[in-house]
């Protein structure tokens, strides 16, 4: 692991702009770090050294000259699911195993443009679809904390790096949980902002109504300086939230004194004994801070799951039918006519689990089904965001588990629902459209427990302000896994 890495993007932008460190210092550390990181098997694909070398020369000539920003020169890793301009982008799925796009995500030149250096893509669950990491093609990834266990999904690549200390920052995308799943198993901060408050140009579909980009850092701070960078309207997203960019690091340092914090008790009752004692003692830690707590209730939020996995494999099977061997991606060899090269191609490209959410997504939007499944879970999505507007007329935010429990073994849930139900905690505040945010909370069995704050539309803000002050009083974001010490 990488020391500097570890010191985070404040500090080591502030020993660049004094002239301390040049960004090929910085840039050529990251990437020791990155090799030392191959265990893990958290890279798909490193960026080609020629290109990483340019973009370290323009981020070094506008620091020399005084137009650096608060990013400039600052390394990171992009979630194998943004489309970057000549650099692969698999998106974890052999039908995409040689795709090199001709275009960049917005979140990518936003990033871009602040200055930052990209260095290459983290290993996912394959489009996105899994909770552990286990569903990539080029092999799952690994825990820092202990390589028999899962990082979480499906943003597992992006998490297992800034854990490590391989990057300081890394960006993630989040469906149902993909960011804060990973982030609390991880042992590091991840932050999900409001649907649309993120532009999803160039970022690849699983299920456009849920879909939203984040980012990962050690530090609340860290990630409320890259969210600043990577949010705000864009006319290429038409869900894209129209008003303007927003300094999520303005109020980092407001005191928590006042804060209503609601408390969901089935939750905690609902999870391992050390992952609720550790979120019960985050809400005593902000009650010394000056908030106040009270108990809530989400009356409909045990429907979320079963909701979710009929609604995002439905907009899947839509997605995912680009990807038929004519266009681009995977083609099987020799088709017999255009039905074999359909079947072969989509059959031999996808792996089981993209295939399963797609099979499942198509049969509950077909006739007959489609009123039964579909639209039903459309009124449970409904009355979920209803629970939420009731208990935020009560309180400022949610502090809830983030998972469970800990990061289990690989290959210990062979069952796809009992992995679906890794997912019970975040997928509501997913189905509302709402920000999320998992910050280390303490430790179980030795491994990181990340706690959940939740908020309103357009909270983020306040989320990171929270996060912040509590980091400020505690030091679980700031422990390293023994095995890379």
């Amino acid at each position: 692991m990488s020391e500097l890495m570890r010191c985070g993007l404040h500090a080591i932008g502030s020993r660049l702009r004094a002239g301390e460190l040049s960004v090929a210092d910085v840039v050529a550390d990251s990437r020791r770090a990155l090799h030392k990181a191959q265990p893990l098997n958290a890279v798909i694909t490193e960026a080609d050294e020629t290109a990483i070398d340019a973009q370290a020369h323009i981020a070094q000539q506008a620091i020399t000259e005084g137009r650096g920003g608060p990013l400039t020169g600052l390394p990171l890793i992009h979630k194998d699911i943004f489309s970057t301009r000549g650099l692969r982008t698999t998106c974890a799925s052999r039908m995409l195993a040689d795709y090199v796009p001709p275009f960049d995500a917005t979140v990518v030149s936003r990033l871009a443009q602040a200055g930052m250096v990209t260095l290459g893509k983290a290993n996912m669950d394959e489009f996105a679809m899994g909770s552990s990491n286990e569903n990539s093609f080029f092999g799952p990834v690994r825990n820092p904390w202990d390589q028999q266990r899962v990082p979480g999904g499906s943003s597992g690549g992006s998490a297992a790096l800034v854990a490590f200390g391989a990057v300081p920052v890394a960006t993630g995308s989040d469906t149902g949980g993909s960011i804060r799943q990973p982030a609390a198993l991880c042992g590091v901060t991840g932050i999900k902002p409001t649907y649309g408050r993120a532009s999803r140009h160039g970022m690849i579909a699983f299920a456009s109504s849920l879909d939203q980009a984040g980012v990962f850092g050690r530090y609340a701070a860290d990630c409320a300086l890259v969210l600043s960078a990577m949010c705000g309207h864009d006319p290429l997203d038409s869900t894209s939230d129209a008003s303007g960019p927003v300094d999520y690091t303005a109020e980092l340092e407001k005191p928590l004194t006042g804060l209503r914090v609601g408390i969901i008790p089935h939750w905690l009752e609902n999870t391992e004994t050390g992952i609720a004692t550790a979120v019960e003692a985050t809400r005593e830690a902000l009650e010394a801070l000056g908030a106040q707590s009270l108990p809530v209730d989400l009356p409909n939020a045990d429907l979320a799951v079963a909701a979710y996995y009929v609604l995002a494999p439905a907009e899947a099977s839509s997605n995912l039918a680009r990807f038929d061997g004519v266009r681009y991606g995977h083609r099987c060899a020799a088709p017999a006519d255009l039905d074999d090269l359909y079947r072969r191609s989509r059959s031999e490209g996808f792996g089981e689990e993209v295939k399963r959410r797609i099979l499942v997504g198509t049969w509950a939007l077909s006739s007959g089904y489609y009123d039964a499944y579909y639209r039903r879970a459309q009124k449970v999505r409904r009355l979920i965001a209803g629970d939420f507007d009731r208990v935020f007329g009560q309180v400022d935010v949610l502090l809830a588990p983030v998972t469970p429990e800990v990061a289990f073994k690989l290959g210990e849930k062979a069952d796809p629902v009992s992995l679906y139900q890794s997912d019970v905690f975040t997928i509501p505040a997913s189905l509302a459209g709402l920000p999320g945010l998992s910050m280390p909370a303490g430790f179980s069995q030795g491994l990181p427990v990340g706690a959940q704050l939740i908020g309103p539309h357009f909270s983020e803000a306040r989320l990171l302000n929270v996060a912040h002050q509590f980091q400020q009083h505690s030091d679980f974001h700031l422990r390293t896994p023994e095995a890379f010490t």
